[in-house]
């Protein structure tokens, strides 16, 4: 009569174990993040691979559509490549900015040596799916321990900057404007591979979390750039804001250079909101300077 609930019990074990086995295996394939009390996020992205498809052969680059599958859901690019790049960029556009909208600008880079890729973010209306930024559904992502899409939003930019280390040893910067630039700071902060991060017409959210209590609290903590921006050091982080901006004003821009550790470098520049001719003839010429003319 014994061995009836020894074996039970083993039986019981042995499931057990081999749901273990299951739970971790899926956890493995699919990421993990988790915020500590301070706020601060750590992820473990979900596994991608990237596919490439020749767009067009250049003089002296070439240009692919890029599509990096996962479990939560495939995300776009397009990448402009030169063979022996100096460095690379890769871009989160502000919302609702499509990959396309930014195409000339990464044959602009390549065509002066430096690899430049161009993400569809999530929710941006272009070819990878998601939803516009929404705050609120996000957090309810968050407390049921789902993927919010802030998040992958991150982790997009990391398996973007792994493609393109992987096609070419180089330095590689994170990049974002307006909205995009949250996701690359943050990015560029939790991603010490990133050699820097370049922040244009965009801001964090002055520790808006700090109002709030328990998840609330947490959450929003974790999706402020300012929260991990001392995880940035030593690397170099430049921030651009035109002081006109009529979206993001001029001081929020400032409020985030602030909360960064040196080295840093914050330029003013004409225009409303967003990258332009100005901002890009600045960044080339601030590499030329760390990485040479190639001439």
């Amino acid at each position: 009569m014994v061995r009836l609930p020894l074996l039970l019990l083993s039986l019981t074990l042995a499931l057990l174990l081999v749901l273990s086995g299951c739970v971790e295996e899926e956890s493995r394939l699919s990421g993990d993040f988790s915020v500590d009390e301070a706020g601060h996020l750590s992820l473990t992205c979900p596994p991608c691979m990237a596919e490439e498809t020749v767009l067009s052969e250049e003089d002296g680059y070439t240009v692919y559509g890029v599509v990096f599958r996962n479990t939560e859901g495939d995300v776009y690019a397009i990448s402009a490549l030169p063979q022996t790049p100096r460095a690379g960029f890769v871009l989160a556009p502000g919302a609702g900015v499509k990959k396309e909208g930014h195409r000339g600008r990464a044959e602009r880079y390549a065509g002066a040596g430096y690899a430049y890729l161009v993400l569809d973010v999530r929710g941006n209306g272009g070819e990878t799916g998601g939803h516009p930024l929404d705050l609120e559904k996000d957090f309810r992502q968050f407390v049921d321990h789902e993927w919010p899409q802030y998040y992958l939003s991150v982790c997009d930019m990391q398996c973007a900057r792994s493609y393109l280390q992987e096609k070419n040893a180089m330095p590689v910067y994170a990049i974002g404007e307006s909205n995009g630039g949250r996701y690359a700071a943050i990015a560029a902060a939790l991603d010490r591979d990133f050699t820097g991060y370049i922040g244009v017409s965009t801001s964090g959210f002055s520790g808006a979390g700090e109002s709030y209590t328990g998840d609330a609290r947490r959450f929003l903590l974790s999706v402020d750039p300012e929260t991990c921006a001392g995880d940035m050091a030593p690397r170099s982080s430049w921030i651009f804001h035109a002081p006109g901006d009529p979206i993001i004003p001029y001081a929020l821009g400032q409020s985030l250079y602030d909360t960064l550790p040196e080295p840093k470098v914050f330029f003013s520049f004409n225009g409303p909101h967003g990258l332009n001719e100005e901002v890009d003839a600045r960044i080339l010429g601030e590499c030329t300077q760390i990485y040479g003319s190639g001439s």
